[in-house]
């Protein structure tokens, strides 16, 4: 289903400008709260208007600001999955169900019991919301939106409100209810693993604009951008001065890099992410590795699965606020090492991990 949407919206002192072309079936849309990421699933369902442009989906037209044209989002075909599912606490789960059914009542009983048996809802037929757990509270809401056919299902933060138990089991279920859904499905989250499992096409948002997009897997591999990395979880930043096309000194860490591969041009600063540096430990006299940090110590998090070390920078820090150095070593990994070692004496880069951005 081919995709284009190039609308703006003026919300207070927010505006939303997005351009956005794309004809495949599982897209997330990544953001901090705030930067627009819902207010462009409900001006796509319909639920807001934009000020101008178009929404064009699978070749229908729902919006166009120069025809004056805006289709109600009952006409839209388009399935919308709130944060808190949204369903109706005095309605019971068949009720809920046929909430959005049009036709006889055989035709929706029909439909119904199709829904009930898909989402293996049997037997919570009279139950209300109130009574049901997580899981099911989320299949009904499934149910709900698949029974009158969408061709376009919206996420919108779909997970946000629950413990790491539990929303593990409902992304696993969420998952297989729609694995068989060929329609487009777009996930909007702040949670950067979601779109990670989820999608394989992936936006960027910031401050109401699209600032990357690309395959998920690629723009996590090379961001490109500073604010794209730090959003795709990147920790670890310095601002560099380059010598020449392999030779560039990182500012903040007061160490340079001889790189096999040129630098792109544009790039004002690298990335590092905190899982890939390479311990290194010295015996006495030893000279450290070309492209290492000195690890001097600064703070420690010891968390259940992993243990957080912050390094000081050695090149140049804002005064009052030093950014640290993160590393974060995953239990029964190299922290047995440390344990038995100590903390190692220089941290390694590995080219092949150096993120270069803009």
């Amino acid at each position: 289903m081919d995709i284009n949407i190039k609308i703006k919206k003026k919300l207070n002192n927010f505006d939303l400008d997005i351009d956005l072309e794309s004809s495949d079936k599982r897209i997330g849309i990544l953001g901090a709260s705030g930067c627009g990421k819902s207010m462009t699933l409900k001006a796509i369902a319909g639920i807001i208007a934009p000020d101008s442009g178009l929404i064009n989906i699978g070749g229908k037209e729902f919006f166009n600001s120069d025809k004056k044209l805006n289709i109600a989002p009952q006409k839209r075909r388009i399935g919308y999955l709130f944060q808190n599912y949204a369903l109706f606490p005095t309605m019971t789960v068949v009720q809920n169900i046929a909430s959005g059914l049009h036709g006889s009542k055989e035709e929706k009983a029909k439909r119904v019991s199709e829904m009930i048996t898909r989402f293996h809802l049997e037997g919570l037929e009279t139950q209300l919301p109130r009574s049901l757990s997580g899981g099911q509270q989320q299949r009904v809401a499934i149910a709900r939106l698949m029974a009158y056919e969408p061709e376009m299902i919206l996420l919108d933060e779909p997970f946000s409100a629950m413990d790491s138990y539990l929303k593990d089991q409902l992304q696993q279920q969420l998952s297989d209810m729609l694995s068989d859904f060929d329609g487009t499905v777009i996930l909007v989250s702040h949670n950067r693993d979601e779109i990670y499992r989820f999608c394989s096409e992936l936006l960027i948002m910031d401050h109401g604009k699209i600032l990357s997009h690309g395959g998920t897997k690629e723009l996590f591999h090379d961001p490109d951008q500073k604010n794209t990395a730090v959003l795709t979880g990147c920790k670890n930043f310095s601002d560099i001065r380059i010598i020449d096309e392999h030779t560039c000194e990182l500012l903040d860490w007061g160490t340079t890099l001889h790189l096999k591969k040129s630098i792109p041009e544009g790039t004002t600063c690298i990335g590092y992410r905190a899982h890939y540096f390479d311990p290194v430990w010295l015996s006495e006299g030893e000279t450290p590795p070309e492209n290492s940090i000195k690890a001097e110590l600064s703070d420690t998090a010891n968390l259940p699965f992993e243990i957080n070390y912050y390094f000081r920078p050695q090149g140049k820090v804002q005064p009052g606020n030093p950014e640290k150095i993160s590393w974060f070593v995953r239990k029964g990994g190299a922290a047995g090492v440390i344990k038995e070692k100590g903390l190692p004496d220089y941290l390694k880069l590995d080219e092949e991990h150096i993120l270069f951005l803009k």
